[in-house]
């Protein structure tokens, strides 16, 4: 069963979607906790200090339209305890 915590989706220019990755990339290199938050929503995450770590790109083609994406995913067992592997997309 997956159960969404956390979605923020909306159209943002490229500098401010590179500050948003530096701050997530600043927390994890000084293992702080990552705080996401939009509107009233928010979460904090305490990253292990090992996690899996994936990086996917994406080409999806609808009639004459085709869309890139990439995504990227820190994934940890929460049940291990700690120093299990986390998710980030």
């Amino acid at each position: 069963m997956e159960e969404q915590l956390f979605t923020f989706e909306r159209d943002t220019d490229r500098a401010t979607i590179a500050q948003l990755l530096r701050d997530v990339a600043d927390n994890l290199a000084a293992g702080e906790p990552v705080q996401l938050s939009a509107g009233e929503e928010s979460i904090t995450l305490d990253v292990p200090s090992q996690a899996e770590f994936e990086v996917q790109v994406e080409r999806e083609t609808e009639g004459d339209e085709t869309e890139l994406s990439v995504e990227f995913e820190i994934e940890w067992d929460e049940t291990d305890g700690g120093d299990a592997p986390l998710s980030v997309e």
